[in-house]
Order: C-alpha cells, then sequence, then structure tokens
C-alpha cells in the first residue's frame, strides 16, 4: 500500500524560510518521481515543483527562485523548502507521486499518489 505523508507545516514569519518533508511508503523514488503542489482558499491546486526519479529538479517559474527540493532515498523522503516566504504563500501543500518525468510533472493529472496535505501559514 502506497502512502505518501507531509510534514513540518506550521506557521512561519514572513521573510523566514519553510522545510517540508514527503515520506513515501510502498513505493521507490528511484521509479517515482515526487512532485509538491499547493491549495490556497479559493484557489486551484498549483504545481510548485518536483524531483523526478533520476534525481533531476523541475520547479515552476514563480518559485524555481525560492525553492530547493532534495531527497533521500535511504529515508525514502522528498525536502520542498522555500525561501523569503509572504502571506502569498499560504496554503495547504501537498506531495503526490508520478511514473512520469520533465515537463509533464506539471500536471496534477499526471500523478498516482497524493498525500493528505500540511498546512501552512504565513504570517506577517
Amino acid at each position: 500500500q502506497v502512502q505518501l505523508a507531509e510534514s513540518g507545516g506550521g506557521l512561519v514569519q514572513a521573510g523566514g524560510s519553510l522545510k517540508l518533508s514527503c515520506e513515501a511508503s510502498g513505493l521507490s523514488l528511484r521509479i517515482y518521481s515526487i512532485g509538491w503542489f499547493r491549495q490556497a482558499p479559493g484557489k486551484e491546486r498549483e504545481w510548485v515543483a518536483a524531483i523526478s526519479w533520476a534525481g533531476t529538479v523541475l520547479a515552476a517559474d514563480s518559485a524555481e527562485e525560492r525553492v530547493t527540493v532534495s531527497r533521500d532515498v535511504a529515508k525514502s523522503t522528498v525536502y520542498l523548502q522555500m525561501n523569503s516566504v509572504t502571506a502569498e504563500d499560504t496554503a495547504v501543500y501537498y506531495c503526490a507521486a508520478s511514473e512520469v518525468t520533465g515537463i509533464p510533472l506539471a500536471k496534477t493529472r499526471n500523478y498516482v499518489y497524493w498525500g493528505q496535505g500540511t498546512q501552512v501559514t504565513v504570517s506577517s
């Protein structure tokens, strides 16, 4: 049974950094790419970044200067760090697993497994 569990959410001060973890069980990070998405109240879910099964990192244009995605294959965990956060970064953050790589990782429809999400609130 595949499970993705996000952690690390909570309250973050504006201008600070957030670091989230996504622990995957029941699948291998050498076969599945992991993407990070977020959804703010009243808005559609949007892609933030991803790391492919080969270890290649991709990020949305709006986020690429502020995000770092990394992974620990042995721990089956993927990390998202976002710097210089603002109130606009307040959202529920999700990780998801996909069998694809490259540009298709930006599309929610290409993901087969999703975590439950973790709330991040940026305070000013």
